[in-house]
């Protein structure tokens, strides 16, 4: 961990579905900073490409169509959000055709490049709750804290599968765990910042951990330390 003269960062990483979206918001929340969804500007460079018609598996296209873009941050209780071309993408950020397509625009090299030195310039907003895949390894690998949530995938493509049926009305079991199992393939092979235990990271397994538990944990070790002299 880094010392007191460092700004706090909480990094929590995992692959999808492991509870690291609800653990990060709520995590903020405990303790009153910032909330960094760092797959939201992932997913809101795939609803662009989707936008404009972009082939996401053409990484030239791609790319042309990322450095034109023009991304502007802002903060809204306490939680990071952003606008692309003037446009806020965040109703579409979890439709099934950027949910889809998100594996392959994030594997893509220069927008990885891309996408870090965006994320690292929200650390001027202040103390931050970011979570992600690459965070304590690669955004901020210095983080005063780093986590990796992770469970068994039946559990996670079961959580994946209520999140779905609560927002869209439908799912099928089978074809998230499919799903799931092909981005956690791709995240975990891909040359640039693959999905990995970062060095130092504590790696909390939630399969059998309710919600509040993992957040109860994880605030009262950040509480803890905000409390030494």
């Amino acid at each position: 961990m880094s010392n007191k003269t460092t700004k706090l960062i909480v990094a929590i990483d995992g692959p999808s579905a492991s509870g690291k979206s609800t653990v990060s918001r709520e995590v903020a929340q405990v303790l009153k900073i910032v909330y960094v969804d760092s797959g939201a500007l992932y997913r809101g460079m795939t609803w662009k490409a989707v936008r404009e018609g972009v082939d996401v598996k053409d990484p030239e296209a791609v790319i042309a169509m990322m450095n034109d873009t023009n991304w502007e941050f802002f903060i809204e209780d306490l939680v990071l959000r952003f606008t692309i071309d003037g446009e806020d993408p965040t109703d579409h950020l979890r439709s099934e055709p950027v949910r889809e397509r998100v594996a392959d625009i994030a594997v893509i090299p220069e927008v990885r490049v891309f996408m870090v030195e965006r994320l690292r310039e929200t650390a001027e907003f202040g103390e931050l709750v970011m979570e992600g895949r690459d965070i304590g390894s690669v955004v901020f690998p210095d983080a005063t804290f780093k986590y990796y949530l992770d469970a068994d995938p039946e559990e996670r493509a079961r959580r994946r599968h209520k999140e779905l049926v609560a927002a869209e009305g439908k799912g099928d079991v089978k074809q998230v765990l499919s799903s799931l199992q092909r981005r956690d393939t791709i995240d975990s092979t891909r040359k640039t910042a693959p999905l990995q235990i970062s060095l130092g990271a504590k790696v909390i397994n939630t399969t059998k951990m309710t919600i509040e538990e993992v957040v109860s944990r994880i605030a009262e070790e950040v509480n803890a330390y905000r409390a030494r002299p």
